[in-house]
């Protein structure tokens, strides 16, 4: 058998009461705070994550845009060089210079072109990450709520 030690004439109990020991409604008013403040910082993380997505859409836009200008203006000189094309057939070779131009505003285009879809491609412009952790703690905040 396990005495107790004895001080003074009495016996003391091991079991010593914790200090600091909260109640239950402290523990629930801090799961509620860090809970809070989980939600603040994935709506900072989202605020973030769109930023760096919309300066991704710009880049990409902006590729895109210059390069559906490059191929515009190529089609535009093809169409002008097409019935000079046909003169040339009739002995007339005044159509090369537009041929020429043309194909490579057509090629910068498609070559622009390809770039701004490599970018989209390649970032996902929606924030799918910290939408899906903040729907995820939501929902485990409104179940254990009730």
């Amino acid at each position: 058998m396990i005495d107790t030690p004895v001080t003074g004439g009495t016996r003391q109990s091991l079991a010593t009461p914790v200090p600091n020991e909260q109640t239950v409604t402290e523990l629930v008013s801090g799961i509620a705070e860090d809970a809070e403040r989980l939600i603040r910082q994935q709506y900072l993380m989202l605020r973030a994550e769109i930023r760096e997505d919309i300066r991704y859409t710009k880049s990409a836009v902006k590729y895109l845009g210059l390069g559906a200008i490059g191929a515009l203006a190529g089609a535009l000189f093809l169409l002008v060089a097409a019935p000079l094309l046909l003169n040339w057939l009739f002995n007339l070779p005044s159509f090369a210079g537009w041929a020429i131009i043309g194909g490579a505003l057509l090629i910068l285009g498609a070559v622009a072109l390809f770039a701004g879809k490599r970018i989209f491609d390649r970032h996902n412009p929606l924030p799918d990450k910290t939408l899906n952790a903040l729907e995820e703690n939501l929902s485990w905040i409104a179940k254990h709520r009730n």
